[in-house]
């Protein structure tokens, strides 16, 4: 299960977030946990670079995008390779949509279209769609196109 996805800035602040399974009283610690582990580990890092950690028994793959820093937390059958094709997704999709380059202010802009297609890769902790074209389709809000 994909226990979290969280959108932060650089400075640690949390623009977007969304958590699965993970109880209300555990949230807090995510989130202080992932940006701390942010703020340690991108500064210098490339844009879409990835990096992988582990705590408490769940996966963690973070990478930085533009002012973007995207962490995702999942745990059992999402590891670390079923994780990044995760990130991929929301990478190449949040990219369609603020188009480049990726800054904070274009981001919030587009908050919208980002929580959009933030829903149809990842729907109650599973993964739902990878296909880029298919998910700039869904978040027009009209029905899909059968093949």
């Amino acid at each position: 299960m994909i226990l979290a996805v969280l959108f932060a800035n650089t400075d640690g602040n949390i623009l977007i977030e969304r958590f699965h399974g993970v109880p209300a009283e555990e949230r807090l610690h995510w989130r202080t946990f992932l940006v701390k582990l942010g703020t340690e580990n991108l500064k210098g890092a490339k844009n879409e670079e990835l990096f992988v950690a582990s705590h408490k028994s769940v996966y963690i793959v973070y990478t930085i995008l533009g002012d973007v820093c995207i962490y995702v937390v999942g745990k059992d059958e999402y590891d670390e390779l079923a994780l990044g094709e995760v990130i991929y997704a929301i990478t190449s999709s949040v990219k369609d949509v603020c188009k480049n380059p990726i800054t904070e202010r274009h981001f919030l802009d587009r908050y919208g279209k980002v929580c959009l297609c933030l829903d149809e890769i990842v729907w109650k902790g599973y993964l739902e769609n990878t296909d880029k074209d298919r998910i700039a389709r869904l978040i027009k809000l009209r029905p899909p196109i059968e093949p």
